[in-house]
């Protein structure tokens, strides 16, 4: 008797397309709001680090003289904060999850050789502006203490 109360569902069934996705032949659709996972466009970090601070889960290490960005893809909640806080907007979230890993590891990212380059250009320029303009201020001061020495005499 049970049997017969389920036949007209299964009948039904019969005849209807399938509810499961096709997976590996159609892409997956990740709903609204799902969190995915972080990725980066290294070349265009400036290393700030303002993702670090931002971080509540501490996944993230920024290394501004090696040019290395590090996430600790086990330790990472996905929340998403650290790529709003970016001044550059490097930093995205990707839907779709990551593969899960057997052991707990970080991924880190290194700027290419050409942006390493250009940047260790720039830092040295920008410490030769600051020393020809300290030693104009050094220059300046003693200028106005001669002055001022020379006017009490």
């Amino acid at each position: 008797m049970s049997i017969m109360k389920f036949a007209p569902e299964a009948l039904k069934n019969l005849f209807l397309d399938p509810v499961t996705k096709n997976y590996p032949a159609e892409e997956a659709v990740y709903p609204e709001g799902s969190r995915g996972h972080i990725e980066i466009s290294i070349d265009d970090c400036i290393s700030c680090g303002m993702c670090v601070r931002a971080c509540p889960s501490s996944a993230l290490k920024v290394d501004k003289l090696k040019g290395t960005w590090t996430i600790n893809r086990f330790d990472c909640i996905a929340c998403g904060y650290c790529a709003e806080k970016c001044p550059k907007k490097c930093l995205f979230v990707r839907e779709g999850y990551q593969e899960p890993q057997p052991k707990k590891q970080e991924e880190t990212f290194q700027k290419s050789p050409e942006v390493l380059a250009a940047e260790e250009a720039k830092r040295k320029e920008a410490a030769e502006k600051a020393a020809a303009a300290k030693a104009a201020m050094e220059a300046k001061k003693r200028a106005e203490a001669e002055a001022a020495s020379k006017n009490e005499q």
